[in-house]
């Protein structure tokens, strides 16, 4: 009997390896820590097993893993030589998806919707970058395969996600939470569910399931920092700054070995928090960009780090860095960066320099195009807070809070109700014209650099 994978494919290998390979897929499908090494342990168990060379090829490539990427896909298509038609695909579809050509793995897709690993790989998630830039296209990719798992609780989860970024939140609610039923530490599901509750105002709720999640059955998930984040961006919506003070320290401090995570979500939940009218005595961003490094600063991989790079550089009124980014977003081969992040970064610069009116106005210009840059609405929204702070900052109270008035028709947040009555205060007036940078967005543009 020919080995298989926990979806009914076989695999040319040994049983040994087979089963270890498995596991770790099931891990990886989990978001579960160690699935990496039980694909590396299954490939020391079989060292012609084409589908472990290509995974760790693929794992190097998209999530930074050391890997010898070159020899693990010279390995992979000299074994795939002896294995089935399918894993020649897959070993193909790897190796030309790491070139930058999607469309082997897109088209291998649809003859094999079970192949769990690429179809992860192929839809923007928590845990790899996709290969669509538009949203509707990773819809219809997960809806062509989802009959083809019958209600299995990872297609369940995948499912979920991008219902929850249809908008069509009681479905994706409905489908993690069928999904968490029976894997308890699905991070796919849980990480649907977590904005399915954001995007309803649901905050306390998300919250308590949150909190308990966290430390339970998904307390070994990878990137559990972007969970906390969810956790702490409901504090920060409920307005209990001490409580997202605690979860900073506790869960997303950069002593914590959080990697990219560090600029993506400790960055972003510091400059947000010191936005508003709670952003009091905010930690700085020392710690972040020790752990970023000037290299991601100036030279961001994708489109989102390169958004989280520029609030990280306008929180720490780093012009000069700011205008690096932009250069390098100006020349760059993916028109992402040049038609989005550049002018993000250039309104930014201009918000640094003082011009809040101008600043917002830029802002508002690429908003209907902000969605390119990838992640999620809940992360691309920074933008949208900085525009209302830049606006605040201006003067033009009513545009602020015609702003502010949209969010609040979306759901629910005591934090922007606090923000909101602010619009008709005297003092959320400029002092006068001009003035320091970290003053350029509503009193302060960001935590202190050096804190």
């Amino acid at each position: 009997m020919s080995c298989r994978d926990p979806f009914g494919l076989p695999l040319t290998t040994s049983p040994e390896a087979a089963a270890v390979w498995s596991r770790g897929l099931l891990d990886l499908l989990r978001l579960r820590e160690g699935g990496a090494e039980q694909v590396s342990q299954a490939l020391a168990l079989d060292p012609t097993f084409a589908l472990a060379h290509s995974t760790l090829a693929l794992l190097g490539h998209e999530m930074c893993l050391p890997v010898d990427l070159p020899a693990r896909l010279r390995d992979a298509q000299l074994h795939a030589r002896r294995a089935t038609d399918r894993e020649r695909a897959h070993v193909h579809a790897v190796v030309r998806h790491v070139a930058g050509d999607p469309a082997p793995l897109v088209a291998h897709l649809a003859e094999h919707p079970r192949d769990a690993l690429l179809l992860s790989t192929a839809v923007p998630t928590i845990a790899f970058a996709g290969v669509t830039e538009v949203p509707e296209q990773a819809w219809a990719i997960v809806e062509a395969a989802a009959p083809a798992y019958d209600g299995h609780w990872w297609s369940d989860g995948l499912l979920a996600f991008m219902r929850q970024e249809q908008g069509r939140f009681d479905e994706a609610m409905e489908l993690s939470c069928r999904s968490l039923a029976a894997e308890p530490s699905a991070g796919h599901s849980a990480h649907a569910r977590a904005h399915a509750h954001y995007e309803t105002g649901d905050h306390h709720a998300g919250l308590h399931w949150m909190d308990g999640w966290v430390t339970g059955d998904g307390a070994r998930t990878v990137s559990l920092s972007h969970f906390s984040w969810h956790a702490a961006l409901h504090e920060l919506s409920l307005g209990d700054t001490d409580a997202v003070r605690r979860r900073h320290r506790d869960q997303l401090g950069t002593d914590r070995a959080l990697g990219c995570r560090a600029l993506v979500d400790t960055g972003s939940l510091l400059f947000r928090w010191a936005l508003t009218a709670e952003g009091e005595d905010v930690p700085g961003l020392a710690g972040v960009l020790a752990t970023t490094g000037r290299e991601t600063l100036a030279r961001p991989a994708t489109p989102f780090l390169a958004l989280h790079a520029a609030v990280v550089l306008l929180a720490t009124d780093d012009v000069p860095g700011l205008r690096t980014l932009a250069r390098y977003a100006e020349s760059h081969v993916h028109p992402v960066h040049r038609e989005v992040v550049a002018p993000v970064v250039h309104a930014l610069i201009v918000l640094a320099r003082g011009l809040p009116g101008l600043a917002a106005d830029c802002l508002g210009a690429v908003a209907y195009r902000t969605w390119r840059l990838g992640g999620s609405d809940a992360q691309r929204e920074v933008l949208e807070e900085i525009r209302i702070a830049a606006l605040l900052r201006a003067g033009r109270l009513d545009e602020a809070r015609v702003m502010l008035d949209r969010r609040l028709d979306r759901r629910e947040s005591p934090r922007d109700r606090t923000w909101r009555g602010r619009c008709a205060r005297p003092e959320s007036r400029p002092a006068g014209p001009g003035g320091p940078a970290r003053a350029s967005v509503s009193g302060a543009a960001g935590p202190p650099a050096g804190a």
